[in-house]
């Protein structure tokens, strides 16, 4: 059986078989979710990229102590490892998320988008820049809800989990981002095209 074909479940069983292109095809379907979602934290590149290598350093040496527990899925555990280390790191620099843009990195370039012309393109990059500055605005609680929802594309089942709040805790924390970004842009008189 092809890697490529085989469930997260199968891939980790053969890489601990010894097949070490098992787990690159593990490492290449959840990649760019994991990174996103750290970046999305920490927005710094290279800060990223070290975090994301302990995230995955982590995932290995805990599938080799065969302490990992596949009763859920492996994004949803991979996800929540990145997260707790940026957690971590923002407990440790006291660092407060941002979703503002960045010359390095936009997670709109990542994200596809069916072609528009010059003009909507504007529009968006404009649309984009005004979420993004609302978004920074929310409180903590509720910018982390609204990054790993729209941002890393986490159900809230997942954030839920990830956050270790109620699914109810999470939906109310969204509803009230949501609230509070339509109030900010009355304030602001903030049209979205």
């Amino acid at each position: 059986m092809q890697v490529v074909k085989m469930t997260d479940q199968e891939l980790i069983n053969v890489y601990l078989q010894g097949n070490e292109k098992a787990f690159e095809e593990l490492l290449n379907r959840h990649k760019n979710k994991v990174y996103t979602a750290i970046y999305l934290f920490v927005k710094d590149r290279e800060l990223a990229e070290d975090l994301f290598q302990e995230v995955f350093i982590k995932i290995i040496d805990t599938l080799r102590k065969g302490t990992y527990n596949h009763e859920g899925k492996f994004s949803q555990w991979a996800t929540r490892i990145a997260y707790n280390m940026c957690v971590d790191h923002f407990r440790r620099g006291k660092k407060r998320t941002k979703v503002n843009n960045s010359d390095e990195f936009d997670i709109f370039d990542v994200i596809y988008l069916p072609e528009n012309n010059r003009e909507d393109e504007l529009i968006l990059s404009e649309t984009h820049t005004q979420i993004r500055k609302l978004v920074d605005e929310l409180p903590d609680e509720q910018r982390e809800v609204v990054i790993l929802r729209h941002y890393a594309d986490l159900s809230f089942k997942e954030i839920s989990s990830l956050t270790r709040v109620s699914i109810n805790t999470a939906l109310g924390r969204m509803r009230y981002a949501l609230i509070n970004i339509r109030k900010m842009m009355e304030e602001q008189a903030i049209v979205l095209q």
